[in-house]
């Protein structure tokens, strides 16, 4: 009876959490700013992920709340811990861009955390993965490349671009200025300017 009791009170909490989330949503969607963080806040609280990455939003963000980079690094940490693929890329960027403590420490955390989302599919983070293992002191080049292309696959053409430039230069892959010429202008079709110049030199 004890264990069915506690499992009511786990659903209860749950759904709880989840109404109040969606209120949140549909509060900030009207235009109701204040209410929408109220909501979110009161779900992140009770442990809800997906309330902790939307507190977060509204910290980075400034709404209906005050802009405060500290708390959003901490609700999105919430969320990642709970394996938040949105959530482990902006906590990532976080404490690559804003994170005291030992470089060392933030730099591998955030990589995990970024290859966490890039397998979850989270088209931005396989592409801040595809550039930062291009460029780093020690360039990871093949690594860099598979990356940029689940983020170009995805639809992202600014990574469509950056694998045409590997093509172009032969990073991570032979070079072909065929295969090269052919992601530029699929870039370029999507709206990407680089791609255009590019394909004008």
């Amino acid at each position: 009876l004890e264990e069915a009791a506690f499992q009511l009170q786990q659903i209860f909490r749950i759904d709880i959490s989840i109404a109040l989330n969606i209120l949140g949503i549909e509060s900030m969607r009207a235009g109701h700013c204040r209410v929408a963080f109220t909501c979110f806040k009161l779900a992140a609280d009770r442990g809800y992920s997906k309330a902790q990455f939307n507190v977060g939003l509204c910290y980075e963000h400034g709404r209906g709340t005050e802009k405060d980079l500290e708390k959003a690094g901490f609700y999105y940490c919430q969320a990642a811990s709970s394996c938040h693929p949105m959530a482990q890329y902006r906590y990532a960027r976080y404490l690559l861009q804003h994170s005291p403590g030992s470089h060392w420490d933030r730099h591998h955390k955030a990589v995990t955390l970024l290859e966490q989302a890039a397998v979850a599919g989270i088209t931005e983070a396989q592409a801040y993965l595809g550039v930062f293992y291009m460029r780093g002191l020690h360039p990871q080049e093949k690594r860099g490349l598979k990356y940029l292309l689940l983020a170009a696959n995805s639809g992202d053409a600014q990574s469509r671009y950056h694998v045409g430039v590997c093509y172009e230069q032969g990073l991570g892959v032979q070079q072909n200025l065929a295969e090269a010429l052919r992601h530029y202008r699929q870039s370029a079709a999507a709206g990407n300017r680089q791609a255009r110049e590019r394909l004008r030199a």
